[in-house]
């Protein structure tokens, strides 16, 4: 068999695939080279998500005629001046994207630089490059794509519909946008505009996070916690929501590293770690992280698309992360997101009927219910009634309550129990309904945990010490854990080659699989490299102790037990959901309350 070379058009077909693999991956490549030419608008316009034209355009620095002969020949940039690939200051570098583009398509690229006198223009047809010739262009630079992979239709087998493919260029677009707040997006389907984002007015941080609110919802700024940490010259920036804002999967979970939106996996196990006990395991909280660390402590240069990164010390990456998410969700307190009642008076509002009746002035509903309570026996909270519910009748009971426990705390102030199950309070501005069972649960919970940490985990003492057969992969990776192991509970040794022995078991996780534990630890140190699994398991253990430790629903609460649930809840961290990351209270402010009854 004789060596050959390859034709320079295949050569180009086939690095097209390493960077080209859908009409998203295009749009990401053009509008990454329009943000470093230094454009503060970019219009992105759709025909065929993507796939029969692809339209962006600019108004950023510009090309002359000769760097548009250059911009469309493999492996030429202007990003690379000292040809350093270490201290890499722009989003692209490899001088792939329009070569690779032009591979597998009909391209023309138009532009005008600053200042000069008019616009020229290229077209790249299967690779084939046309000489330059003027155009009309007011400024900066215009890509125009057409029927992207004609020249290898056997990749058109492999798109989507129209539709889904115009969702992962908006997609990527918003990660773009997310990092760029600066700089104004828009993107046009056939004719619909399916995104925009213009530049509000601020500091850097509103803008930021008036930004980020357009692509995780209306709902984030105001349920958001800000992030801010260093260590060893390594910066971490963003916001992440409340652990009772959470979605079905971890999509809204972005990170980004010396402003280059990435895909890393090491994300989804940190953040897992730091919202660990705080959300259900089958959801997942929303968050946008911004890193920043000096150029040599992250190679950028992994895969020719760019979306991935190695750190030096991914150890370091970690902790970082997970203190800072950890601080800023233990600061949080009690707070809850406010879509919990949101969602609240949405159920309200679908279940009430249609209004009846014509709205006409009448008495003070406050006085109706003063004139009521004074007619009411005077003996502090009453014994449950056939509906299941105790209230403070007298106006006496209500006064002293008020003194001692002031609706000015911001969970309010007791005011009845409802089915043995929900507690009300009064605020400045509204009410605040309990579960009581989930919030003591969750306080009986931080209690174990907080003991956990003061006097270590306990362990107990195998009768018969388990052999597990693992691979020897498999076993070296346990231990070379085994310390960690050990201050967790588990007290594991080797035992021949691919096998360990564990002599010892944290006593809160009772009777276990042992073998199995062992296995899906060691499959966790190949991918997070972290002990989770028994981590997991440990905060299971715990919220299921909480949960027969904690108030049972039905159980009836004097007034003095009410409030002190409540001034509880307000001391202790996370008590806005319980272990199993449901929220422990509603809150509902007067004004929503006063819409449902029509007088607002």
């Amino acid at each position: 068999m004789t060596i050959r070379r390859l034709p320079d058009t295949l050569v180009s077909q086939i690095a097209a695939g390493e960077v080209i693999e859908r009409p998203a991956a295009a749009v990401k490549e053009l509008v990454e080279n329009s943000l470093d030419a230094g454009a503060r608008r970019i219009d992105v316009r759709l025909e065929g998500g993507g796939q029969r034209a692809i339209v962006v355009a600019d108004d950023g620095s510009g090309m002359s005629p000769a760097d548009l002969l250059l911009a469309v020949e493999r492996h030429a940039t202007s990003k690379l001046p000292d040809d350093d690939l270490v201290h890499i200051a722009t989003l692209g570098f490899r001088g792939e994207a329009l070569p690779s583009i032009g591979a597998v398509s009909r391209m023309t690229i138009a532009s005008r630089p600053k200042g000069a006198a008019e616009a020229w223009s290229v077209e790249v047809d299967a690779g084939r490059v046309s000489a330059p010739v003027p155009a009309a262009l007011p400024g900066g630079t215009r890509i125009e794509v057409r029927d992207l992979f004609y020249p290898v239709p056997a990749r058109l087998k492999f798109l989507k519909q129209e539709r889904t493919e115009a969702g992962h260029v908006v997609d990527a677009v918003r990660r773009l946008a997310m990092v760029a707040d600066h700089v104004a997006f828009t993107v046009d389907d056939a004719g619909r505009n399916v995104l925009n984002m213009p530049v509000v007015l601020g500091d850097v941080a509103d803008r930021r996070l008036e930004r980020l609110g357009r692509v995780l919802g209306r709902e984030f700024p105001d349920n958001a916690l800000k992030i801010e940490a260093e260590r060893d010259g390594v910066r971490l920036t963003g916001y992440i929501g409340l652990p009772t804002l959470h979605r079905p999967s971890a999509a809204s979970q972005y990170l980004f590293v010396n402003g280059r939106p990435v895909r890393d996996r090491l994300l989804l196990g940190v953040v897992r770690g730091a919202y660990q006990d705080l959300v259900a395991r089958d959801r997942h909280p929303v968050l946008a992280l911004y890193l920043d660390l000096p150029a040599e402590l992250v190679d950028v240069n992994v895969h020719p698309a760019k979306a991935e990164v190695r750190f030096r010390d991914s150890g370091l990456v970690r902790g970082l992360i997970v203190g800072a998410l950890r601080h800023a969700l233990a600061g949080a307190g009690h707070r809850a997101a406010s879509t919990v009642g949101t969602a609240a008076l949405g159920v309200a509002r679908a279940n009430l009927p249609p209004p009846q009746f014509t709205l006409r002035a009448a008495p003070s509903p406050y006085r109706l219910a003063e004139a009521a309570a004074f007619q009411a026996p005077s003996s502090g909270f009453a014994a449950p009634t056939q509906a299941g519910y105790a209230v403070l009748e007298a106006p006496a009971a209500r006064i002293a309550e008020a003194e001692s426990d002031s609706i000015a705390s911001p969970l309010g102030a007791a005011r009845a129990q409802l089915h043995g199950t929900y507690v009300v309070a009064e605020t400045g501005d509204g009410i605040v309904i309990v579960d009581q069972h989930a919030a003591h649960e969750r306080l009986v919970f931080e209690r174990i945990k907080n003991q956990l940490a003061a006097n270590g985990i306990a362990r107990q003492l195998l009768l018969v010490p388990e052999v597990v057969e693992l691979g020897t992969l498999e076993a070296e990776r346990i231990l070379a854990r085994a310390e960690e192991l050990g201050e967790l509970g588990l007290l594991v040794e080797p035992f021949g080659p691919g096998a360990v022995v564990v002599r010892e078991v944290p006593a809160l996780l009772g009777k276990t699989d042992v073998p199995a534990l062992v296995r899906d630890l060691a499959d966790d140190f190949g991918t997070l490299d972290a002990a989770q699994s028994l981590k997991d398991r440990l905060s299971e253990v715990c919220a299921t102790m909480a949960c027969h430790s904690s108030v049972r629903a039905g159980r009836q609460l004097t007034g003095t037990e009410m409030n002190a649930l409540l001034r509880e809840m307000e001391a202790t961290p996370h008590s806005g959901q319980c272990g199993h990351g449901r929220p422990t209270y509603v809150e509902l402010k007067l004004a929503d309350i006063e819409r449902l009854f029509g007088r607002r």
